[in-house]
């Protein structure tokens, strides 16, 4: 197994004193090759971290000494260094094989590793999880966790996962919630697949069987013009109608039974129903967000500023993992750099202070949500940008029709990037352009 590589050193940094390059292939950290970032971070946090370089054909000893949970000040080219655990289902809607050819080739690699689920919000099946994994989880309290559920029912989820071993991989969902670990499930539903009845028992078998999930997202499938499954196809209003009808249904078990709603259907079912979106508080802290769960409320919350605390991944030692390039896992939805983070508030001293650099990778495990959270302190992180879409901003149009529309891009954009703090209906702000006279900004 090859080890992670050094592409860049902070200046002034232990890693840097106690002489590590850019180049160097770390063999060993703390006598143990790390398997990835998640064990590296671990390995590094304490005062004393030995390593084993290699470097132009030879091994060197280093050894870096820094304060207890003190950054190493060291970049390492990947997230997994022993290889990404690749799916083996054939889910006839995998948004995978409706890719069109010929574009990067991280595109097309199919994940289905719980250590993506906890890094960058990937969902597991489960179908290749094993006891090695299970007791590294619970013993290093990787939590949360993202799981794709599908179907409850045992040949069901085998059928739509195409692959036997689905019958059986909720069993570790179950352990895994015996164990403490916070999990995030989702439904794709595909129409005439499990939708309908098989919906229905899908909720039921959550009830009986995983209560004690965070949430459960009811989202629709997606069909692209290369999709080449006779079966896969976009939902009609009915359907869309139908699903929601039931997911409002069963919200109200589940509040009765649990308190609180559990399930909750995707924005673009609310959109294709040509239903307004639930309230605020339907949402019980947009803790799904960026899996389509709330967004466009979210995103109504932040720009009336009915919240002081932007909507966004949930911090933690990988948070910065939004800033991740478009050739990595994940593509950047902020517009910023991936930067070195510690465990207590951003900026500070203390943590474990890594980062995947550009070139990470691919990656295929549906977006669920956010960064793991490995330890104590949080990391704050930015709320929904401009990149977020103009749909979003046409889900508010109505709501601020006494703003000149043309002013509406600028404005955000301001806010957003941290150059304006005024709030965006101040007759004293000098960034709109109806309030300096330009007409700069472009229309929504």
């Amino acid at each position: 197994m090859a080890g992670p590589q050094i592409i860049a050193v902070a200046p002034g940094s232990p890693a840097e004193q106690a002489g590590l390059r850019p180049g160097d292939e770390i063999a060993l950290i703390g006598g143990e090759a790390p398997r990835d970032v998640i064990r590296w971070q671990l390995l590094a946090d304490g005062p004393q971290v030995p390593l084993v370089v290699r470097r132009d054909g030879a091994q060197l000893a280093l050894s870096v000494v820094k304060q207890d949970g003190e950054p190493l000040g060291a970049d390492v080219d990947s997230a997994v260094f022993d290889g990404v655990q690749t799916c083996d289902n054939h889910c006839e809607f995998c948004f995978i094989h409706q890719l069109p050819r010929g574009m990067r080739r991280s595109l097309y690699l199919k994940d289905d590793d719980y250590r993506l689920s906890f890094l960058y919000g990937n969902f597991t099946t489960l179908t290749r999880f094993t006891e090695l994994d299970y007791e590294r989880v619970v013993t290093e309290r990787l939590s949360p966790l993202y799981v794709s559920i599908h179907a409850t029912d045992p040949e069901v989820r085998a059928a739509i996962l195409q692959n036997r071993r689905g019958a059986v991989s909720l069993r570790w969902l179950r352990l895994l919630l015996d164990a403490g670990v916070e999990v995030h499930g989702q439904v794709v539903v595909c129409p005439g697949v499990n939708d309908g009845d098989v919906l229905a028992d899908t909720l039921v078998g959550v009830l009986d069987r995983f209560p004690e999930l965070r949430t459960l997202c009811v989202v629709p499938l997606g069909v692209s013009r290369y999709n080449r499954q006779p079966r896969m196809r976009p939902h009609t209003r009915a359907e869309a109608e139908a699903v929601v009808d039931l997911v409002e249904q069963w919200q109200s078990v589940f509040l009765g039974v649990l308190g609180r709603r559990l399930a909750f259907a995707a924005d673009e079912y609310y959109l294709m129903c040509g239903r307004g979106f639930p309230e605020a508080e339907h949402y019980e802290g947009f803790d799904m967000h960026e899996d389509g769960i709330g967004m466009a409320r979210a995103f109504e919350t932040e720009f009336f500023e009915a919240t002081d605390r932007p909507t966004a991944p949930r911090s933690g030692f990988f948070a910065w993992v939004d800033g991740a390039p478009a050739d990595g896992y994940r593509a950047p939805r902020q517009g910023s750099p991936a930067t070195v983070v510690s465990a207590g508030e951003s900026g500070s001293s203390g943590g474990l202070g890594a980062v995947v650099a550009p070139g990470a990778g691919g990656g295929s495990g549906a977006a669920g949500g956010s960064g793991g959270v490995l330890a104590a302190g949080a990391v704050s992180t930015a709320g929904v940008g401009p990149s977020a879409g103009e749909w979003r901003l046409r889900c508010v149009r109505d709501r601020v029709a006494t703003l000149p529309q043309r002013c509406l891009p600028a404005r955000w954009e301001r806010r957003w990037s941290g150059r304006c703090s005024a709030r965006w209906d101040d007759p004293m702000c000098g960034c709109c352009p109806c309030r300096t006279g330009s007409s700069a900004a472009t229309s929504v």
